[in-house]
């Protein structure tokens, strides 16, 4: 089935639906954008060269045509490669020639450079909100095209923050797992619910809109075409049933917005958090304001939002014994997904016994697009090797440790940075940590802490050190501060260790 089924049909039965908006402007019907999304696709298929099951790039930001580009790509049989579009036009090209696109549709001031890149070769690339675009738009609608379960839908290129990306391969029968697998764990979505894109559609939220289209939900995107925590309020004030999908570092400006208070809480439904560690103290404080609407979903490119969960009420048994280290934790493995912890000799570990983290489902993926040599690395016998490292306990919750390459030897003991930045996040000063490795020539490697205040708040290293070692042991400490205004974040709100061990080889033994 395609997956674009999910739209024609909630368009057949739902025709007056408010389907997709920008900010309080009405774009779309689900009868409109239906008829849209088929002339779209016809557009599409109508270019030179363009066959069932190329691939087509978009590098936009968030925006009403984006949404119905997505949808086109898929009715027409193609496949959908969503590029961050803050990326450098030299890494937007990597992908684009690795996957072999046909058509690029980007934002306006990204348009020269990436010309630039890729001048010469057959690709055709249009400015997104351009006249060339606006053309495609104007076909005649086609009918929906068939596709199979096993054909790519949506190639997800990683960060590639240790070496080139890699196109995670979902196909269409892996988006629709994913997609009832919604139902089955967070909510039975209905049409009076909406779902505000503020995160970007080229991740984990442009997802997450599946299931709301297959229910004929209403679908916003802000004015600001991102996140905006101001701008957020006001859509969730305008708005009933809503859901939004943010990183950690978002919530947490979201929280510190001014404001905040004249938020209408009973408007939201659900909160999705994940893409990032979610710290105790601060989802403490997003529960202690937002109540039994916190949801938490580990996944990767990989398994798309679909690893484990940590559903709204486990995140209120505050009468369970285990409650703190729960809430610590990124839940349990969702329906009809496997997830162990295996140990190097590749035994699974005991219950709380750190390894490297598989899992299996039909929401996989099927491969690393045309890397043969990474997919055999990352799938081994039907299972995928996350990179992440953690611990189960008895009861099936899993708690992430950090990624294998994060992980901090010093003096031969393992240190795994989390742990070391929920310590430094207790200090009431301290609005955010991130903790990396430096080469040592004794200790093989220091733990090093970059640490941001919060305004106006003051902290000395030694009153950081008292809060570590009432909540760490001692070699676990850092032996190194470093105070910045802000951490380096990716455009999804991870912050990137690579810029800060960066910092650190350009500035190896003073302030950086």
């Amino acid at each position: 089935m395609n997956i674009a089924t999910l739209l024609a049909n909630a368009s057949s039965a739902f025709a007056d639906a408010p389907a997709l908006s920008a900010g309080t402007r009405r774009v779309h019907t689900y009868g409109s954008l239906q008829v849209r999304v088929a002339s779209f696709a016809a557009g599409l298929r109508s270019m030179k060269g363009v066959r069932p099951g190329d691939r087509v790039a978009i590098v936009m930001k968030n925006s009403a045509r984006y949404v119905e580009l997505l949808w086109a790509v898929w009715h027409a049989g193609l496949c959908v490669v969503p590029i961050n579009f803050r990326l450098h036009p030299k890494e937007v090209a990597f992908i684009l020639r690795n996957c072999q696109v046909r058509c690029a549709l980007v934002d306006v001031e990204m348009l020269e450079s990436i010309c630039a890149e890729m001048q010469g070769e057959d690709i055709r690339i249009l400015e997104g909100e351009g006249a060339e675009a606006d053309a495609l738009t104007e076909h005649a609608p086609m009918e929906l095209v068939s596709a199979t379960p096993t054909q790519p839908a949506w190639l997800f290129y990683t960060s590639g923050t240790t070496g080139r990306p890699k196109g995670a391969t979902l196909t269409h029968g892996g988006l629709l797992a994913m997609t009832l697998r919604y139902y089955a764990d967070v909510d039975m979505v209905v049409r009076d619910d909406c779902i505000i894109h503020a995160a970007p559609l080229s991740h984990a939220t442009g997802l997450y809109s599946l299931p709301h289209v297959a229910k004929a939900s209403h679908q916003i995107i802000p004015e600001s075409q991102g996140f905006d925590p101001g701008e957020l309020i006001e859509l969730v004030n305008g708005n009933n049933n809503v859901s939004f999908f943010t990183a950690p570092t978002m919530l947490l400006r979201l929280q510190q917005q001014a404001g905040l208070q004249e938020m209408n809480v009973g408007n939201i439904q659900t909160i999705f958090y994940g893409g990032a560690p979610m710290y105790l103290a601060n989802l403490k404080a997003a529960l202690a304001f937002f109540g039994p609407r916190m949801w938490q979903g580990y996944g990767q490119g990989e398994s798309p939002n679909t690893i484990t969960n940590l559903t709204k009420r486990m995140h209120l048994d505050d009468g369970h014994p285990d409650y703190l280290s729960r809430l610590a934790s990124v839940g349990i493995a969702r329906i009809g997904v496997e997830v162990r912890v295996l140990s190097e000799d590749g035994r699974i570990c005991e219950p709380n016994e750190v390894g490297d983290i598989v899992c299996r489902s039909d929401v996989t993926m099927v491969g690393y697009w045309n890397n043969p040599g990474a997919t055999a690395e990352a799938l081994r016998d039907g299972w995928l090797h996350t990179g992440d490292v953690g611990s189960m306990d008895s009861c099936g919750f899993l708690t992430l440790k950090d990624r294998s390459k994060d992980v901090i030897i010093s003096g031969g003991s393992n240190i795994y940075p989390r742990e070391v930045e929920e310590a430094l996040l207790t200090h009431p000063a301290v609005l955010e940590a991130s903790v990396v490795g430096q080469n040592d020539p004794v200790w093989g490697e220091i733990i090093v802490a970059f640490v941001v205040l919060k305004k106006d708040r003051k902290a000395t290293e030694a009153e950081l050190d008292r809060s570590c070692l009432e909540n760490i042991a001692r070699f676990k400490r850092p032996k190194r501060y470093v105070f910045l205004s802000e951490l380096p974040k990716s455009n999804y709100g991870k912050i990137l260790k690579t810029e800060l061990r960066k910092l650190l080889a350009d500035h190896p033994g003073q302030s950086v």
